[in-house]
């Protein structure tokens, strides 16, 4: 069944956080190329991780794709094949990774935001200085490869800017492909402080949209976004916000309880949420979880 067929009848899980699975497991993370970088050196994780979600409930595994990128590999030396081989290859893991469990799984194509390539936490920001042309320029090539492979959806995910936001909206208009477009937010504004109504209105008319919402933010949040995204797009909607721990930069640890997390799901999903999942600090713990809890 399409993805989007499944949410006009039901709330459907997502997986959680692809680092936080891959550092439950051991892996150092410590790299600019985050959990993209196992893509290279042990996709065998990646595809652990990916079967982990499936096992703990997930129906949808997002691929580690999120911080790769052709300037990011090329900065490793990687060639332009190369590249293109390792994006194909997170779709890949993915689709391997579902063929273990029964039940509909689908697989999430992650395109994460320009910001995310320079890990410095402007992803966080938005706002690059970059012109929409210039943001096309770097979001179409992984775009077209990460199509090409074949998933069943794109998550256009962890985006700060409404700038940003319709320029990858402008390079995957008329793929073909669906997708869904996921900010990170703060309040009841982008992480650009754009209002929510903005933000989620951008998708209009872009026939590839099959759901809006946010990601990456705190779990407080997300009601207000549910019942923003809904109204304004009149389009499902996507959740995955984080645990709700709070990193402490200076003390370089997370602080704070993510108990609640999954406690919260069954308002959103009452609010009109229907993809449901977690970002950071969300293992396959957390998720399972969440599918228990939704499936009850």
């Amino acid at each position: 069944m399409e993805l989007a067929k499944a949410l006009a009848h039901r709330a459907v899980v997502l997986d959680g956080g692809m680092s936080t699975a891959l550092e439950l497991a051991g892996h150092d993370l410590s790299d600019e190329l985050w959990s993209a970088r196992l893509l290279l050196t042990d996709p065998d994780a990646v595809r652990a991780a990916h079967l982990a979600f499936y096992r703990a409930g997930a129906e949808v595994a997002i691929t580690a794709s999120y911080q790769a990128s052709f300037s990011g590999f090329a900065r490793r030396g990687i060639s332009e094949a190369e590249t293109t081989r390792l994006l194909r290859s997170s779709v890949e893991l993915a689709r391997s990774a579902a063929s273990e469990v029964d039940g509909p799984r689908w697989v999430a194509a992650s395109v994460g935001p320009y910001g995310a390539v320079l890990a410095d936490g402007s992803e966080y920001r938005g706002r690059y200085g970059l012109s929409r042309q210039e943001l096309i320029r770097f979001h179409a090539p992984r775009v077209s490869t990460l199509c090409e492979a074949g998933p069943d959806v794109l998550a256009i995910e962890t985006i700060p800017d409404v700038d940003e936001a319709e320029a990858v909206l402008e390079v995957v208009r008329g793929s073909g492909v669906p997708v869904w477009l996921s900010y990170t937010v703060r309040g009841d504004r982008t992480c650009a402080g754009q209002p929510l109504e903005e933000a989620f209105a951008v998708a209009a008319g872009v026939d590839e949209v099959i759901a809006v919402g946010v990601n990456c933010c705190a779990p407080q949040d997300v009601a207000n976004a549910v019942a923003v995204a809904g109204r304004v797009s009149g389009l499902p909607v996507v959740v995955y916000p984080n645990s709700g721990e709070q990193w402490d930069a200076e003390a370089r640890t997370w602080s704070g309880d993510g108990a609640g997390f999954a406690a919260s799901a069954e308002g959103w999903v009452g609010g009109g949420a229907r993809l449901v999942g977690g970002c950071c600090r969300t293992g396959p713990a957390a998720i399972a979880v969440l599918a228990e809890g939704l499936r009850r």
